[in-house]
């Protein structure tokens, strides 16, 4: 019964079809009838124009969005526990050529305008320092934590003032959708978010992820940018017709809400045990390694989180019995 990671869930039944029915002979690279269909299937979900591009990976996603943000003398603000900063080998500076990031502290993984003057303010404005370039938050953060859009917005106005741009890392974005119940568009780009990295995989998908700009402006040079990366891929098509299948008659929202709604419930077991509230899909639970190791023997899977700290995330097929058994297990402990 696992519940370390939403990566390793299953593949919709509708991706799978949409790859079956894409095994066709089509044109190669982004040229073919299903990538030319993203900019405009997500300008209407995000009701302005946008530029969409697929990715194979959260990774790529962030790294290609920040190096379009970002110049390589720059450096971009983000959270401590951030992605981008723990998780990903020094792909944001690799990708950027070198821009530095600024580290910010906040409960849940969560920055506040508070944070992110503090860190940019003292930035002397001389070629002895990296110069600020952008901000990047994650929504549902490392922490399980959902911004909202009011949050989002204050960001995005500290952004505009400061000449910054906005990015945020959406590896779990339709978890925090369905948290909020709002319009896509309220919590990205009318609050000031310039590029998104929407996250497939963790909802469903197989391998694909989508890198989206408000308009065009990094259009070009990203294109250059993800060949040069190696994520241009010859079979594009099977990336595009994944995230097709999950927009079409909303999938995508359908499987985070089942993610939400079995975490929910491993939240009501834990009581008082919950480090931070559940907004989305991952617990985080104050055990010891003695109770943790009670959860195992029964058969449960998931994550040491630090000290005296287990994580535990549902998916959008995560086995109702398994989640009321692990609930059940918690409540015993």
């Amino acid at each position: 019964m696992r519940f370390f990671s939403d990566n390793a869930a299953a593949v919709c039944p509708e991706v799978m079809e949409a790859l079956a029915a894409a095994n066709a002979l089509d044109t190669a690279y982004d040229g073919d009838r299903w990538s030319q269909r993203l900019d405009g299937v997500f300008s209407d979900l995000f009701e302005t124009q946008v530029t969409a591009l697929w990715v194979a990976t959260g990774t790529a996603a962030n790294s290609l969005a920040l190096a379009a943000l970002c110049p390589p003398w720059g450096s971009i603000v983000c959270h401590r526990d951030a992605h981008i900063q723990n998780d990903e080998c020094g792909a944001p500076e690799f990708y950027t050529n070198g821009a530095k990031l600024l580290l910010g502290e906040g409960e849940g993984a969560k920055l506040t305008p508070e944070t992110v003057r503090g860190l940019v303010s003292g930035i002397r404005k001389d070629v002895h320092q990296v110069q600020p370039a952008a901000i990047s938050i994650t929504n549902a953060t490392e922490y399980g934590l959902v911004y909202t859009p009011d949050e989002v917005a204050a960001l995005g106005d500290l952004a505009r003032s400061h000449g910054l741009a906005l990015h945020m890392d959406g590896a779990r974005f339709a978890n925090a959708v369905v948290r909020l119940g709002c319009s896509v568009a309220d919590v990205t780009w009318r609050a000031g978010v310039d590029a998104l990295s929407f996250g497939f995989a963790k909802n469903g998908g197989m391998s694909a992820e989508v890198l989206i700009f408000f308009g065009e402006t990094h259009r070009q040079a990203t294109l250059y940018r993800r060949k040069r990366a190696g994520h241009l891929l010859s079979k594009g098509r099977f990336m595009a017709a994944q995230v097709l299948a999950m927009l079409e008659n909303d999938v995508w929202l359908r499987n985070a809400r089942a993610a939400n709604d079995a975490a929910a419930r491993l939240a009501a077991a834990a009581g008082d045990r919950l480090v931070l509230p559940v907004e989305a899909n991952e617990v985080f639970l104050r055990v010891t390694a003695q109770e943790a190791q009670a959860l195992r023997d029964q058969g449960f899977d998931f994550y040491d989180w630090g000290v005296g700290e287990a994580r535990l995330v549902t998916s959008w097929d995560s086995d109702v019995q398994a989640v009321d058994r692990l609930a059940a297990a918690i409540s015993a402990l």
